[in-house]
């Protein structure tokens, strides 16, 4: 195995700001956030992962983003929370995957961010609950996203085939509760967008 090889599988949770649907998802970046900027929250389910020969399997990882305006631009904020029960070979492991290092699926990090706040362990929740996922950082993150239904109300609204980044099918979602307290921020977007997508990354 190449050095540095790794793989994720698993799921994302994201709420952020906008007060519509994410246009960054569909101008990959090139439209501005709704409010002009991005603050942002993402929670991650790894069922399947690796890096070299520390399995990452079973991790749950929190990430806090802010971009000031076109996320092409870069001049990110960005901060890592990774499960208190994770091994300190799987810590150092998801940092060089979370700030781009790593290469790969997430190289853009490397770029676009520009200020890392820097890795903190914590016990992380994310369950889900019928259609909506649950997702909590402790003392930290505490939210639940829902799928928007469709005309057809089994089923949720999702863009499908897309070039985003995170991943091509995005299910459009929306946040019944979305409380950040962190690195100073204090954030709350119950209501405002969100997203929820299936995880194939690697290098």
């Amino acid at each position: 195995m190449v050095s540095g090889a790794w793989s994720l599988r698993g799921e994302l949770v994201l709420s952020c700001s906008c007060a519509v649907f994410c246009p960054c998802t569909l101008s990959l970046g090139l439209a501005p956030p709704t409010e002009g900027h991005c603050q942002t929250w993402a929670g991650i389910r790894i069922d399947e992962g690796r890096f070299d020969d520390t399995d990452l399997a079973g991790v749950k990882v929190g990430l806090i983003i802010e971009i000031p305006g076109l996320m092409s631009r870069g001049n990110w904020t960005a901060g890592l929370f990774v499960d208190d029960r994770a091994s300190i070979q799987a810590v150092k492991a998801l940092t060089r995957i979370f700030t781009g290092r790593a290469g790969g699926s997430t190289h853009l990090l490397s770029i676009l961010v520009s200020h890392f706040l820097g890795v903190q362990q914590a016990p992380i929740v994310y369950r889900t609950e019928g259609q909506t996922r649950v997702f909590s950082v402790e003392k930290i993150i505490d939210g639940a996203v829902t799928p928007v239904a469709g005309k057809n109300k089994d089923e949720p609204v999702v863009i499908r085939n897309s070039e985003y980044w995170v991943a091509s099918d995005i299910t459009v979602a929306r946040a019944d509760k979305s409380r950040l307290r962190a690195f100073g921020r204090n954030w709350n977007f119950a209501g405002r967008s969100a997203e929820i997508c299936r995880l194939d990354w690697g290098n």
